[in-house]
């Protein structure tokens, strides 16, 4: 309590900086693969959740909006990743046992020993040119579990966007864990 007593400025002035917060509510604009969506409440809408002409459409209750949001971009996320994956790892001679999206704050992607590739459900908000290349990074990962220079070179061959992408989630990154 001290040392945050002693830096009370400096974390009031980083939580000034933060992006405000985008709750899933009827109206809010949301980014999904990096053009903003307009949230539409449709009550009679069959089927949870859809895109459609800029805008998403959730169906159901008020009540039920933010839960069906949320699973809508999740499947989103889950489906684009592992379109992406299948798509690079064969170009590597590697194959990913499993492809999951999950609800991470400090990770885009990991890749276990075990070939199992998870990626932050948030990735569906980013530009297509941010998926492909962390899908990149996370494929390279079966191949070499580490960050030396055969890695990179795997990256390189599996994309061309590394450094317009890494500059991407620096700049832009933080605002999307403020969605939800």
């Amino acid at each position: 309590m001290a040392l945050l007593m002693t830096h009370a400025d400096w974390v009031a002035e980083r939580l000034a900086a933060l992006p405000d917060a985008i709750p899933f509510v009827d109206g809010a604009l949301v980014p999904l693969h990096g053009v903003a969506h307009r949230i539409r409440h449709t009550p009679n809408l069959r089927g949870g959740a859809r895109a459609e002409a800029g805008e998403i459409l959730v169906g159901g209750g008020a009540a039920f909006l933010s839960r069906r949001m949320s699973d809508f971009l999740h499947a989103a996320a889950l489906h684009a990743m592992r379109a992406l994956v299948a798509e690079k790892s064969p170009r590597l001679g590697r194959t990913a046992t499993r492809v999951t999206v999950k609800d991470t704050r400090s990770r885009w992607g990991s890749c276990s020993a075990r070939g199992v590739i998870s990626f932050s459900w948030r990735l569906v908000m980013a530009p297509p040119f941010v998926q492909d290349y962390v899908a990149a990074h996370e494929v390279a990962h079966l191949a070499h579990m580490n960050h030396g220079p055969r890695f990179w070179a795997a990256v390189s061959e599996l994309t061309s966007h590394t450094e317009s992408a890494l500059a991407w989630l620096r700049r832009e990154g933080a605002s999307l864990a403020r969605v939800g």
